[in-house]
């Protein structure tokens, strides 16, 4: 239980700080669904997400104003459809994107994610028709999100899948080019992707779930900054351990939320409840940055030396303090580092702080990886399967999740900048290194075998 001085200050949050529910998401087994044909399968699919979601967003707008606590977006995730939907064809698994949306407008939720597929080991019929469907899906579809597993630590580095991925993320760019390729922000390469993920566009509902559970994603990164600021302006000369507990007792506070908002939605709704994910996840406002916690910290900007032992600090206190507020926290709770959702990430990208290498440096401690990443519109698939490579190298290795969200800006060169509205942002492009070149490394394809540290049963 809080204490009457922790109450006090969790309203603080409320009030001044920019705490909220950042999601609640839905997530749903669609694989009772199944079907050989496509009309029988949409039918399905639309009665069994319509059935359970249909007072989501009115729940969880009730919730939220009892506790006086905004609960920002509401979503749904979804069996991967590459499994549900196996059977079908490229031009059909588009067809089932477009349901979804449909369905996604009709029941009012921000978001539907789970057009998955998993393919660290092999692909399958169904997961190559789902690839092949990405672009179209993605650039035709306004609430629909994908994500595709590429790399685990226990079965590898799919290379194949990699260099597919490269060119799917290039033809959803050229078929949203009029809307600065904004099809690929929707789009999530995995290594090592949870089960139970809350936040877009990575969030799909793995096999071993439940049939229907709430989980919660909670974000604070102007908690955890206002609290950094107040401890150092009474106590200048804190040592980083001392700061080290103060963010985890915030990350403790802010997770309490999550789960106290999470349970009266699910017991509401009579669906389990799942997992609360404490990121922080940024958004393109004011003081609701992860870019100016390592400015609280003293650093001139995210990206200059320093950066990645910050951050390592920052995302181990995050997970401490989750972890002892509540037993079940999942997704991947940690620091989300993108570049275009916060304003002062992508200023530090525009004025030279921070490039591309040190973003990647700086994924090997962070929860996510390569996050909304603009890049030049004329980067090769190669370059662009080759970034998703090194990032999917750094989570199996390490035992850890990483992805990338990556957008090659068709028509636009590095130092340009690219425009995707709401809480996606905007940002500069990013300059990449041999960007317009061939990469015969990739081109070898088969599979990069798992770590040594994979033989662990």
């Amino acid at each position: 239980m809080l204490t009457q001085r922790e109450i006090i200050s969790t309203i603080e949050m409320l009030k001044n700080e920019h705490l909220d529910v950042r999601a609640v998401t839905l997530g749903i087994n669609l694989l009772d669904c199944a079907s050989h044909d496509p009309e029988i399968f949409k039918k399905n699919i639309r009665e069994k997400i319509t059935g359970l979601a249909r007072n989501l967003v009115p729940t969880c707008n009730e919730v939220g104003d009892k506790y006086g606590i905004p609960v920002v977006n509401k979503r749904i995730s979804i069996s991967p459809i590459a499994v549900a939907a196996a059977p079908f064809s490229a031009d059909q698994m588009v067809e089932v994107a477009k349901t979804l949306n449909e369905i996604a407008r009709e029941v009012n939720i921000d978001f539907v994610g789970g057009f998955s597929a998993l393919v660290e080991k092999g692909i399958a019929r169904g997961d190559r028709a789902l690839i092949e469907a990405i672009p179209r899906a993605l650039s035709e579809t306004d609430r629909v999100c994908a994500s595709v597993n590429v790399a685990s630590s226990k079965a590898g580095i799919n290379m194949d899948a990699v260099l597919l991925m490269g060119r799917t993320i290039k033809q959803a760019a050229a078929l949203s080019a009029d809307r600065d390729g904004l099809a690929c922000a929707k789009l999530c390469v995995f290594a090592n992707i949870p089960q139970d993920i809350p936040f877009m566009a990575g969030a799909y509902l793995g096999i071993g779930e439940a049939d229907a559970v709430i989980n919660v994603g909670v974000s604070g990164p102007g908690v955890v900054k206002r609290a950094v600021d107040r401890a150092l302006e009474a106590q200048p000369d804190l040592k980083l351990g001392q700061i080290s507990e103060l963010i985890k007792r915030t990350a403790y506070k802010v997770t309490r939320v999550g789960e106290l908002i999470g349970g009266e939605v699910a017991d509401r709704l009579g669906i389990q409840f799942g997992a609360v994910d404490l990121s922080l996840a940024p958004t393109p406002n004011i003081g609701d940055s992860v870019g100016e916690i390592f400015q609280s910290l003293g650093l001139l900007a995210i990206g200059v030396p320093g950066t990645t032992a910050a951050l390592a600090l920052i995302n181990d206190a995050v997970k401490k303090g989750g972890a002892f507020a509540s037993s079940s926290v999942g997704g991947m709770s940690g620091a989300f580092i993108p570049v275009s959702e916060d304003l002062n990430i992508s200023r530090a990208a525009e004025e030279g702080h921070l490039s591309l290498e040190k973003l990647e440096a700086i994924t090997s401690v962070c929860s996510v990886g390569l996050d909304m990443v603009a890049i030049p519109g004329d980067t090769t698939e190669d370059t662009v399967a080759a970034i998703i490579a090194d990032e999917m190298a750094i989570g199996v290795i390490n035992r850890k999740t990483t992805a990338t969200r990556l957008i090659p800006v068709p028509g636009k060169k590095a130092g340009d900048r690219a425009f995707f509205g709401g809480l996606l942002g905007e940002s500069v492009i990013m300059p990449v290194n041999n960007a317009r070149g061939a990469n015969p490394f990739i081109r070898h394809g088969g599979r990069i075998p798992a770590p040594i540290q994979s033989l662990t049963n």
